[in-house]
């Protein structure tokens, strides 16, 4: 049994997927199982990640997790795996901790994430991905009302990476040995500026999309309506100060899986129905 947490979440569905394809029993932990929609066959149980002692019962039987970082308590929750006598944790860090600073919030909530996995002595392997090409869907808003997508750090170039292949090789280190004890980073094909972004999802929805820079003032402001105060300062050490490269392409994602990552272009493919269910305004 292997137990994937977050598993209505980007990278968590996409693994629950993986695995199921690959015929594995799989073990989803979700917030609210009722209206979790996963493959047949998938059994599916209440977890929340916050709450370590949620997660007794749904560790039951399982040789390996599939886990999320940045919790609260991820000593309680490695405790909690390693007490349940699971053999092996795969778990989702980001690329910013390999050189990233420290002090840095977001870097250190995920250096300590690492840290708790390797000291709980389960075998481990670690994924450190690039961002996430469904970041683009945080410009529906702005999709809804018009073609006009307003983002900050137009000179900030992003090598961002589809879940599906993220959960690829995570469902590659879950069922094949040789992956213990192993920091994956991974990255997409292509680095793309924002407006770079939105011209290829111009192309595929068929709209007449532009981009316009939003000042770091600007983009403070709308940042706050739903991001912590020392998360915004990060992302603006991230790529205004230029503390993380995410930009820089790796060929993990192949090596591991034997098939090149998907593009953005592909990911914008498959997902253009997201897009189009949007209410267009006037243009821009």
């Amino acid at each position: 049994m292997i137990v994937v947490t977050g598993a209505t979440g980007n990278v968590g569905g996409e693994v629950v997927a993986a695995l199921s394809a690959r015929g594995q029993r799989v073990r989803a932990v979700v917030r609210d199982p009722q209206r979790a929609s996963l493959p047949a066959g998938v059994e599916v149980v209440h977890g929340d990640l916050e709450l370590p002692e949620s997660l007794t019962s749904s560790l039951a039987g399982a040789r390996a997790v599939f886990l999320l970082g940045g919790w609260g308590d991820m000593t309680g929750l490695m405790r909690r795996i390693a007490g349940a006598g699971v053999q092996h944790v795969v778990l989702l860090s980001s690329r910013c901790v390999i050189r990233g600073k420290a002090d840095n919030p977001i870097t250190h909530m995920w250096l300590e994430s690492e840290a708790a996995v390797r000291a709980s002595g389960v075998e481990w392997t670690i994924l450190r991905p690039s961002s996430f090409h469904p970041n683009a869907l945080r410009w529906l808003p702005q999709l809804r009302e018009r073609d006009l997508v307003q983002a900050p750090w137009p000179q900030v170039a992003i090598a961002s990476i589809d879940p599906a292949d993220i959960a690829a090789v995570a469902a590659t280190a879950l069922t094949e040995p040789g992956h213990e004890r192993t920091e994956l980073a991974l990255s997409g094909p292509e680095p793309l500026t924002p407006g770079q972004q939105v011209a290829i999802l111009a192309d595929v929805l068929e709209r007449p999309l532009r981009y316009e820079p939003l000042s770091d003032e600007a983009a403070r402001t709308r940042m706050a309506t739903d991001t912590p105060m020392p998360f915004i300062e990060a992302f603006f050490r991230f790529y205004s100060d230029g503390e993380f490269n995410d930009s820089i392409v790796l060929d993990t994602v192949e090596r591991i899986t034997r098939r090149p990552p998907r593009t953005f272009t592909d990911w914008a493919r498959a997902h253009a129905q997201a897009f189009r269910r949007q209410k267009t305004g006037s243009g821009g």
